[in-house]
């Protein structure tokens, strides 16, 4: 694909680097001479210092004859306009922008929902732009997920299926310590997969042969609803969450108490349980913030929810109000370094676990080391987005996941595909791919792979490889541009 990415930010040089590893050819252009310059000695691609609005700057870097055009600047403005010059000029090429104004990305939903049949038609997509990408709507959905499954670790979730991946780290005598692989049927009828591997700083595809030992991280594909027996067979425990603290009472904030309570049209597994159990008295939602206006706002919003204005790091407030002893905390600040610091406290403190949103996968690492439960880096979230868009339409979704070394792609099976018609023990390639989950055509729910699912066309899978690798695999299944 030949991609032109406006704006060379932390997340323009991300993409950038994602792309590149992946043999794209990437144009990446900015008019600040000093980020520039920063990302020229980081991308071995075109760079140029321009402004990325102007269409003959855009056309030097060869938009023409792009694939897409990605805009990431720090102007959701630019972004936006620039999407629209390009759309009226070239509307074949794939616009992608991200925006910070939560009222662009919210007016922008609600008009295209209304109007579906005419944007699905002949008219162009509004501002000329064919995903909007939020970075409060990508993280507050990452919190989500993690918090609907007991914050055990990040999890991935999969539309049409209960089947999901939990991050999951093995313990000392437990079941699985000094286990192979392929022994680890033997100690349970449960159905799963271990989709990866961490040990030792270093992030593998597993196989039969590989070894499991105490501290290391696997990454399982199992049923939500039996993710708490392989967590005991991991030596772990899935704790029932009935007293939640939230954090922060900012946008992304806001995002996540709407999900978790039920304030949006499809209500999460957390909100159900809220409802059911406040009746009893048993669940304890709290909302905690020291802005005044945000609090009030909170207050009014969320009535079920016991909102105060307060300082999280004030130990004498967590004890009277018993926050110590709380199932969880989510730490959603706008300060991301604060976040990581209070979350770390909150557990010295006695929280059983805690969520926290971090700025990137760098510091994700940093925040585990810390002990906190699930770090949730705002960035890289965004960069995930921004991936799945830009894989074809057979490419539904993409994970990046162990600092973007592997990735885990939802993809359709094309009548062209070398895979289609064979045996996934016919196609194996141990180290470079392993394909997870399948869903036949006008069929409605994922399996868990084995080696005698056969892979036809029209087939729906979702398979994790090696990063660099994954345009090759995605073309070998049909799915690549």
């Amino acid at each position: 694909m030949r991609i032109v990415i406006v704006g060379a930010g932390f997340t323009g040089i991300q993409l950038a680097k994602l792309l590149i590893n992946e043999k794209n050819q990437v144009a990446v252009v900015d008019n600040d001479e000093n980020t520039i310059r920063h990302a020229s000695n980081q991308l071995d691609c075109t760079v140029m210092c321009a402004d990325g609005n102007n269409l003959e700057t855009l056309e030097e870097l060869g938009i023409a004859k792009a694939d897409a055009l990605v805009c990431v600047t720090s102007s959701d403005e630019v972004n936006m306009i620039t999407c629209s010059l390009v759309d009226a000029v070239y509307p074949d090429i794939l616009k992608i922008a991200r925006v910070r104004n939560y009222a662009y990305y919210v007016n922008t939903a609600k008009a295209e929902k209304k109007h579906s049949n005419t944007f699905a038609g002949k008219h162009r997509p509004l501002y000329g732009v064919n995903y909007m990408i939020h970075p409060d709507v990508e993280a507050a959905d990452a919190i989500v997920q993690a918090v609907e499954n007991g914050a055990v670790g990040n999890v991935i979730t999969f539309d049409n299926t209960d089947l999901e991946i939990a991050r999951i780290t093995i313990t000392e005598g437990s079941e699985f310590d000094g286990a192979l692989l392929k022994d680890l049927r033997t100690k349970t009828d449960i159905k799963f997969l271990v989709a990866y591997i961490e040990k030792n700083g270093e992030t593998m595809l597993p196989s039969g042969d590989t070894k499991l030992e105490a501290d290391t991280i696997i990454g399982v594909l199992v049923s939500k609803d039996n993710i708490s027996e392989v967590m005991k067979l991991c030596g772990g425990e899935q704790k029932e969450l009935r007293k939640v603290a939230l954090i922060g009472a900012g946008r992304i904030g806001t995002i996540v108490a709407e999900k978790l309570m039920g304030g949006t049209q499809k209500a999460s597994g957390i909100a159900r349980l809220f409802t059911s159990i406040k009746a009893k008295r048993n669940f304890d939602f709290v909302i905690i913030d020291n802005n005044d206006e945000l609090t009030k706002a909170a207050s009014e919003k969320f009535p079920e929810a016991r909102v105060m204005r307060a300082d999280a790091t004030d130990e004498s407030f967590l004890r009277d109000e018993g926050i110590v002893n709380f199932d969880l905390a989510i730490c959603t600040t706008h300060n991301h370094e604060m976040n990581m610091v209070l979350a770390a406290y909150l557990e010295s403190l006695g929280v059983k676990q805690t969520v926290s949103l971090v700025g990137s996968s760098a510091f994700a690492e940093i925040s585990r080391k810390l002990g906190i439960d699930v770090p949730v880096p705002l960035r890289d979230a965004v960069v995930d987005s921004i991936m799945s868009h830009l894989r074809g339409k057979s490419v539904k979704e993409i994970h990046t996941v162990t600092n973007g070394q592997l990735e885990i792609v939802e993809c359709e099976v094309t009548s062209d595909s070398k895979a289609s018609g064979k045996e996934l023990k016919e196609i194996s390639n141990p180290g470079s791919f392993l394909v997870l989950m399948d869903k036949k055509s006008g069929v409605d729910q994922y399996q868990i792979a084995t080696g005698t699912t056969r892979i036809t066309a029209g087939d729906h899978i979702v398979l994790i490889t090696v990063a660099e690798n994954s345009k090759k695999v995605l073309a070998f299944f049909g799915s690549g541009e």
